[in-house]
């Protein structure tokens, strides 16, 4: 079971919005203002073990296709754009590369990368939490699950006031000035959604980034708009310039004065104006 999320015209487009870690599909008020504008319907789902999403331990990447078909199905929906942000990235790819007849085209707004990438050096420019948690991670899940449970106490409950100091070290000057009443607001109800019954989707998030995602990105053939800032202490920028290298049918955006933050906030209609114009 997975909690889904729908917003804007019933009748529009379909667009599908894979969401950061941890994350929710609850939608951002700001894009399904931009989303409607463009006459497209808002559709996501929060994956396993997040919210009241079931938990499915010791999944890859892949796996969540099987749940984006499904929803794709219950809906009568053909086929849909695609938007994966932070860590919902991989997950957009991997539908993309296992789904290529539900995909018109993708945008990855701060994605990241995959483990073990070939010249990536993977934990580079990280701020120091996410380089604290991903240093974990890959020790395994003894060494990852004191991290997120602290992590959780944090963030399960922070109010919009709380957000950017939350961030700490993973925002610079450039991203903490994005974190503004209706996005920090934003922020911390997903926080909420999230986590509210728990932290495990966030441990066995973590862990499938540190492993095989299970396709092979050699096998996308939609166009994938690769957004990336030089600001981005979350998922570095180089995550982004090694996909926009990488990816067979890659179009790059990569920007000095962009965060990871700000992409989202204030570049958001313009992502989903080269997403649509990508595909005719």
């Amino acid at each position: 079971m997975v909690d889904l999320w729908q917003a804007g015209p019933p009748d529009g487009d379909p667009l599908v919005f894979h969401h950061g870690t941890p994350g929710a599909g609850l939608p951002f008020d700001h894009h399904v203002r931009l989303i409607a504008e463009r006459g497209l319907r808002y559709i996501s789902w929060t994956r396993a073990g997040y919210g009241s999403s079931s938990r499915r331990r010791g999944r890859i990447v892949a796996d969540d296709a099987e749940d984006g078909k499904a929803v794709l199905d219950h809906l009568g929906i053909e086929g849909a754009w695609v938007v994966g942000w932070s860590g919902g990235g991989p997950h957009a790819l991997g539908f993309a590369a296992q789904g290529a007849d539900r995909v018109r085209g993708v945008a990855l707004i701060g994605g990241v990368a995959p483990w073990g990438a070939d010249g990536l050096d993977w934990l580079a420019g990280m701020g120091a939490e996410n380089a604290e948690e991903f240093a974990a991670t890959i020790q395994g899940e003894h060494a990852l699950r004191p991290f997120v449970e602290r992590a959780w106490e944090t963030f399960h409950d922070m109010r919009p006031e709380e957000v950017a100091a939350s961030f700490g070290d993973l925002v610079d000057d450039v991203d903490r000035g994005s974190i503004t009443r209706g996005f920090a607001e934003y922020l911390a109800a997903l926080s909420h959604e999230a986590l509210r019954e728990g932290f495990l989707g966030w441990l066995d998030e973590d862990l499938l980034f540190a492993q095989p995602w299970g396709f092979d990105l050699g096998s996308i053939r939609c166009p994938v708009h690769v957004w990336q800032g030089a600001h981005d202490r979350m998922v570095p920028y180089a995550h982004g310039a090694w996909l926009a290298e990488h990816l067979p049918t890659a179009h790059p955006h990569l920007f000095a004065d962009h965060g990871h933050l700000t992409l989202v906030v204030d570049s958001f209609g313009q992502i989903l104006d080269e997403l649509l114009g990508a595909g005719g």
